[in-house]
């Protein structure tokens, strides 16, 4: 036969005692884990939330201690650029000075003594007005230093001479001569490309350009060092001066 349990269901005990609650307390205690984790979730973003926070704060604050040290410290950079210009400034005027003492003295020992400079001009760019000076055209070709010349020689062979001896100076490039003429008996012999050399008809009267181009160029603010030998006194012009019939050297270039 079958044994029967014949104690009240309530009243029963151990693992035949029937469920009370059913399924509804394990959706009870799910959704109270689910509520814990959630609190926990919140929790923790609320904390990461006020730690970068602060992070964010201490950042503005070095930022901000970061530019009043800028601040303090602009005057030197301004002065430290302010000195890199005017050292640069210095360092091209000192490049660009052209040294005018060793060229006058060069050419006082190649001068020959046949010939005779009536005037003597040396810029350090082509278009500078000089008190005194003669302009020769052939200057404005040459864009860096030189020495513009006007004088006569005992002859065209004096001039082609000169012209060659020019070469030896220091720093020459090219020597142009714009033009050697030689007076016509009829014209008496006294003038000159300048009006001051007196001699005879066989006098060459000579205008030479003497050009540095291997120098430095200052720019056009830069200022410059002159060189000019004001001319004699002039003597009264007897008649125009003319070609001679052999015709005048032409222009020479320098090594």
């Amino acid at each position: 036969m079958r044994p029967v349990n014949l104690i009240p269901a309530d009243e029963r005990r151990g693992s035949r005692k029937p469920m009370r609650g059913g399924s509804l307390a394990y959706m009870v205690l799910g959704g109270l884990v689910a509520a814990l984790l959630g609190i926990v979730l919140i929790v923790g973003a609320e904390n990461q939330i006020s730690s970068r926070s602060a992070e964010v704060t201490e950042l503005k604050s070095e930022t901000a201690a970061a530019e009043a040290q800028a601040s303090k410290l602009a005057a030197f950079t301004q002065f430290h650029t302010l000195s890199s210009a005017r050292t640069t400034t210095v360092s091209n005027l000192a490049d660009s000075r052209f040294d005018w003492e060793k060229v006058m003295r060069e050419l006082a020992l190649i001068l020959p003594s046949d010939v005779t400079l009536t005037n003597l001009t040396g810029s350090v760019r082509p278009g500078i007005s000089v008190g005194g000076g003669e302009s020769v055209s052939l200057r404005s070709a040459v864009a860096g230093p030189a020495l513009s010349m006007v004088g006569c020689a005992a002859g065209q062979e004096s001039v082609a001479s000169f012209v060659t001896d020019l070469k030896d100076i220091d720093g020459v490039t090219r020597v142009g001569l714009q033009s050697s003429l030689r007076p016509t008996a009829e014209s008496g012999g006294s003038e000159s490309a300048s009006g001051s050399c007196t001699a005879g008809t066989s006098t060459a009267l000579f205008q030479i350009v003497v050009a540095f181009d291997a120098a430095p160029v200052p720019v056009a603010a830069t200022s410059t060092t002159e060189v000019a030998a004001a001319p004699e006194e002039a003597a009264p012009e007897e008649g125009a001066a003319e070609p001679a019939a052999e015709g005048t050297p032409a222009a020479a270039e320098g090594e």
